[in-house]
Parts: structure tokens; sequence; C-alpha cells
């Protein structure tokens, strides 16, 4: 009792000196979180947060500490840190379920021949861990659902309440770089892992899985341990599938998942591309695809980008000015990892040149950075460019005429402005495409999702106009 009274009195000593230099602001955010944990002779350990914790006050405060440690301890004063693990954390700091990576049950595998089965089983063992290679990070919890993603989480949520025994088997997650496809995928295996931790579930890429069945091949007779192997597996995740490339790999594939689905296991792809855009891929192949639930996942509007970036903020036990994150959930709008990016720069910049967050600091940081255009989109320039991409004037894009082109242009221009424009309203887009109405307006950006669900020609549209607006994504 003396020890921990000891060191809880210092550290209380140390506050209430680094309080009257700092001010309660600062002292609130970087200080008030800091748990004295024990006292050794001269040095005092403490627990923060997080490792950016830890770099932010050994950045900005480290010249306070020090003298306040020397003053309150003496000369030979030294401050230790532990970081807090995340299994520790309270709710409302951190938000993720899972503090702990997952692990399966040992798994029994008739090997046919000695040696190295397959390509995580070790040899002489027909009796294995499988290593279900889960980041707990990725869990429901850390993911920002919105309309941009509302239904992989959806059916996400449901594979999880009951793997293989729902119409979503194979989950087919298809979109561009940094929209969440990993996240939902690992999400959905954590949370079976944490309601069914029997079950064997994997998360393996596409090209991990060509590269682990090039290594069995070249070994004589051990193709079939490989599939031996991946046969076991309950909840197959198999990522960027696109890479799957070559007649041999997904020869082996299609039997594994042909097995697999056949034997009520539940099967989760994520692919940069639709299954019906996939190339050298087997047409057999290509039609399992098919079979369950394809689910594409599109570029996060400003309400979800915002709420992202406030939810990185609150799990990393950061305190960034409101108008700051606004700023950026305006200026980058391609994906959520180049958003997560500017935010981290943000900070990073702010912590090592001990400046405030700013609006001025968040335009630097995404000009230099994240490379997005400086040319705010606007509802006249998406009418210029889809004028421009159809070949036709404004007076006819904003024509009542029910040409079939012209109002897949209307349309098209109705739901880029959506997409692409933070805060504007439906009223507002109807009003100066056409002077119509807000219901118009929905109903045209239904009927461009749609369309691009199924045709490619009408996709391709959407997509060059797009790029046409924002050259850097």
């Amino acid at each position: 009792m003396e020890t921990i009274a000891r060191h809880i009195t210092i550290w209380n000593n140390c506050l209430q000196i680094i309080e009257q230099i700092i001010g309660p602001q600062k002292f609130d955010t970087w200080f008030k979180p800091i748990v004295p944990i024990s006292m050794n002779e001269s040095t005092l350990t403490v627990e923060v947060p997080s490792d950016f914790f830890r770099e932010y006050i050994e950045g900005a405060f480290l010249d306070v500490i020090k003298m306040t440690l020397k003053r309150v301890i003496g000369t030979d004063a030294r401050l230790v840190y532990m970081v807090r693990p995340v299994k520790s954390q309270q709710p409302m700091v951190y938000p993720a379920a899972h503090g702990t990576t997952p692990v399966n049950g040992t798994v029994s595998i008739n090997t046919a021949h000695a040696g190295n089965p397959g390509p995580f089983v070790y040899p002489g063992l027909q009796r294995v861990n499988i290593n279900p290679r889960l980041n707990p990070v990725y869990c429901f919890a850390n993911l920002i659902e919105g309309e941009c993603n509302r239904m992989g989480v959806t059916a996400g949520v449901s594979i999880s309440d009951a793997p293989g025994k729902t119409p979503f088997n194979p989950l087919f997650i298809f979109g561009g770089p940094g929209l969440g496809k990993t996240h939902i995928a690992q999400a959905i295996g954590l949370k079976i892992k944490e309601q069914f931790p029997d079950k064997v579930v994997l998360y393996v890429t596409g090209n991990e899985f060509k590269t682990q069945y090039m290594d069995a091949v070249t070994v004589r007779n051990k193709l079939t341990d490989f599939l031996a192997y991946y046969m076991k597996i309950e909840v197959l995740i198999v990522d960027d599938i696109q890479d799957l490339l070559g007649q041999g790999s997904q020869a082996a594939f299609f039997n594994v998942f042909n097995h697999l689905h056949q034997s009520g296991k539940q099967l989760i792809f994520t692919s940069d591309r639709a299954p019906v855009d996939l190339q050298n891929f087997e047409e057999r192949l290509l039609s399992r695809f098919k079979w369950g639930l394809s689910v594409e996942l599109r570029k996060p509007d400003y309400a979800t980008r915002l709420a992202m970036l406030k939810a990185r903020c609150f799990r990393e036990g950061v305190n960034i000015n409101d108008k700051v994150l606004e700023f950026l959930a305006s200026r980058v709008k391609s994906n959520f990892r180049e958003l997560e990016g500017a935010l981290i720069s943000l900070i990073a910049h702010a912590t090592l040149t001990h400046q405030e967050d700013s609006v001025e600091l968040a335009e630097n940081v995404t000009q230099s950075i994240v490379g997005e255009t400086q040319n705010e989109v606007t509802i006249d320039k998406v009418q210029d460019a889809v004028c421009e991409y159809f070949n036709i004037t404004r007076d006819v894009l904003k024509s009542p005429s029910r040409k079939r082109q012209i109002v897949q242009a209307r349309q098209i221009a109705m739901f880029l402005s959506r997409n692409l424009i933070s805060n504007c309203s439906l009223s507002t887009i109807g009003s100066q495409i056409g002077g119509k109405d807000h219901a118009t307006v929905l109903h045209a950006c239904a009927t461009v999702s749609d369309l691009m669900s199924t045709d490619r020609v009408f996709k391709q549209y959407v997509s060059d106009i797009e790029k046409m607006l924002s050259p850097t994504v």
C-alpha cells in the first residue's frame, strides 16, 4: 500500500505543475488519461492509451515533463511508458470489440505422405493448428457504415449469425481500393470466431493461394495434401481474388470451392472488380462467383467520411477541431484509406512541428500528401463534363427531351452531383439540372446505380465522366 500511495502521490504532484504550465484544455486531453503504475527508486512508470499518445506527449511536452520530474523526484528522475493493452481499454476510448487475435482449434488432416502436406502444416503432423490470420482491428465495431457499404455490412452481419446457412454464399465484395473490402471480410471472420469459436476460419489472399499451390505441385504427390488442408476450412475468406491467375491454381480452387460450398461452408471473396469484369478466369469459376450475393462498395459520401474521421480520432484518443475534420471530409473524397492517411498526416505534422490543428494545416497536408484536386466539383462542372462526353449542349441536357441518350445523360449528371459534391441537397441538384424535384433526382440516382450493376457499357460511361471530374482519383 505504501508503494502504491507513493507513485500516485508523486504523479499527482507532477500533474499539478504540468496543468499550471500547459493550461486546462491540453491537460485534460493529454495528461488526464495517463495512469501511474509503479515507482522504483527514481523511475516512475505510467500507462498511456496508445503508441500515438506516447509519441505525441513526448514530442509536444517533453521539456515540461523533464522539468517537472526533476523538480518533484530529483535529478535522476526517469519516466517509463506502458502502452495500455487493447483488451484493457474502456469501450468509449477504443471501440474495438476484439482485444486479442482469434485462434482456431486443432484440426485433423489425413496426409497421404510424410513431409510437409500443406502451406501451414508441419512435417510429420496430422493434427495442426491453422492460423485464421485475422486482424482484430478489422472488427464491425471499428467499421463506419454508410450508404456506400450498407449492403455489404448488412450481408456480413447476417452471415456472421449463420455462416454457410444464408443465401449469401459465396459473398462477393468488390470495389475500388480503400473502400473497406478487406475490413468487411475480416469483420465477418472475427464475428464468426466470436460467436462460433470452434469453426475453422482462414483469411488468405488470391496471390497467396496461387503461391501455395505452386509450392505444392513442385513436390511430388503434395497436391492432394494441399487440397485436403483447404477442405478442412469452414469459413474461407479470399482477398483480392482477381490475383488468383493460372490454370492450375484455378483448377485447384475450383475443387476447393465445390467441396466447401456443397458441405455448407461459408465462402467470402473480395475483388477490385465485379465477377463479370474479371479477366483470364475460367468460366466455371466465374459462374460460381455469381451464385450468392455480389455487393459493390462505392465511394463514401460526406457524412460517412466525417463519421470515419471522428471515429478514428475517438479510437486514437485525440481531439481534433470539428472544423478541421469537416474540411478533411470535404477535401478527401476518393476512399477511406486516403482519408485516414490525411488524418494521420495531419496529426503527425501537428505533433512534429508543435502546431495547433487548423484548417490551414489540413489544407497544406492534403495538398502535399493526398493529392486531391484543388478544383472543387460543382454542379456546373458536372454538367459540362457530361455534355462534353455525350457531345450535347447544356440546353439539350436540361430540356424535357425523352430521348434515351439525353435522359441517361441527365440521370448521370444527377447521380455524379449527388456523389461528388458535399452538402448538396437533392432539391438543389434537381433545380439546376432541368428544374426537377428531389424525388426525380432520387429516382435518377437509383436508376443509374441499377444500370451500373447490370450494364458494363453504361458503367464505363459513368466511370469515364467521373475521371474527367477527378483526374487524380
